[in-house]
């Protein structure tokens, strides 16, 4: 069949979704799909008569390894003339002209459920989660309610505002080390963890960078796993262990950085556990094919959920193909399995 995999586009994650396109855009094309991965923003300069010419590509692999440093959005913008639309030349087009999209975007757009909505309208079937549990889960102050209301553990947290409270105010009410975070961006940008009232200013200054919602809660100390669901049923368990720092953005994309255990170092008790809770954080936020939930566990042995992902990292980093493939469901397979999904 003809798949258009969609990545890129106008959000700090850009260079992740390249990566995580092009490896989905290669195993696609071994499992025997036409396949065209294209940038959601800088689309394609063709006649629409070359619709089905675009899909009839080389066969020549697509390859993109993620730097360092986040992407400088604004020179994207200034290299391209789309301004601020989201989508670029032809890209709807091409996405109906294809049987599935495969969303391999990550952030903005691609996650807060404003892609998923415009294919809805127009009738595109498309992987993953619709557009309701995408801002649901993207939305970080939202899902927390959700989760609090559900009886799910998750840490304590609040939304800064600048006009109504000062630094001390946050101090009082969640204390130190903290958290500050973006409330509705991934792959850690714009995190930081903060020990003292110096950092904590610092910190909401870069977080205002990447939007002027900014969310601080109290840090919990404790081991990190993360839990991937498949067609309803959860994957092993991974732990996440840093060599140095926490799971942020170098750590999560530069090979090597972080210690990737699975299946993870639990109790079959712990194990069933931590599953039932991935379960219920995706039914609750209205989640899609698949997810990937991430928590801590607190020396108690209680776990806390940090975060639910409705477009999991598909890099040679990512987790959840590594969950999948201790499941016995190897990388091809996976996304042969999410686009047959979504055509169902």
């Amino acid at each position: 069949m003809k798949v258009l995999v969609l990545a890129g586009g106008l959000s700090p994650e850009r260079d992740v979704s390249l990566s995580s396109g092009s490896l989905i855009a290669n195993a696609l094309r071994e499992a025997g799909h036409r396949v065209l991965l294209i940038d959601v923003y800088e689309g394609l300069a063709i006649d629409e008569c070359d619709y089905e010419q675009a899909f009839q590509t080389d066969g020549t692999p697509y390859a993109y390894t993620v730097p360092d440093k986040e992407p400088d959005l604004t020179a994207i913008k200034e290299r391209n003339d789309n301004g601020d639309a989201l989508v670029g030349p032809h890209v709807l087009g091409l996405c109906q002209r294809a049987d599935v999209v495969f969303i391999a975007l990550h952030g903005a757009m691609g996650e807060n459920g404003q892609i998923q909505a415009a294919l809805d309208v127009m009738g595109i079937r498309y992987t993953g989660t619709g557009y309701a549990g995408s801002l649901l889960a993207m939305d970080k102050d939202l899902s927390k309610k959700l989760l609090d209301r559900a009886g799910i553990a998750t840490p304590r947290w609040l939304m800064y505002e600048k006009r109504a409270m000062t630094v001390d105010d946050v101090i009082c009410k969640i204390g130190l080390p903290c958290v500050v975070k973006p409330r509705g961006a991934g792959s850690s940008i714009g995190i930081s963890i903060v020990h003292d009232r110096e950092s904590l200013e610092n910190a909401i200054e870069d977080a205002a960078r990447v939007e002027p919602h900014i969310l601080i809660e109290a840090m919990v100390p404790g081991r990190e796993f993360s839990v991937g669901i498949l067609a309803g049923k959860a994957l092993p368990v991974i732990e996440i262990v840093p060599r140095e720092g926490f799971y942020d953005y170098k750590n999560k994309y530069q090979a090597g950085l972080t210690e990737e255990i699975c299946p993870a170092r639990l109790s079959e008790d712990e194990t069933e556990l931590v599953q039932n809770l991935a379960l219920r954080v995706h039914a609750e936020l209205r989640l899609g094919t698949y997810s990937r939930i991430d928590f801590i566990r607190e020396e108690s042995g209680r776990f806390v959920c940090l975060e639910a992902n409705t477009l999991p990292g598909m890099t040679p980093t990512s987790l959840l193909p590594q969950e999948a493939l201790a499941a016995g469901i190897t990388y091809v397979e996976l996304c042969d399995h999410l686009v047959n999904a979504a055509l169902r």
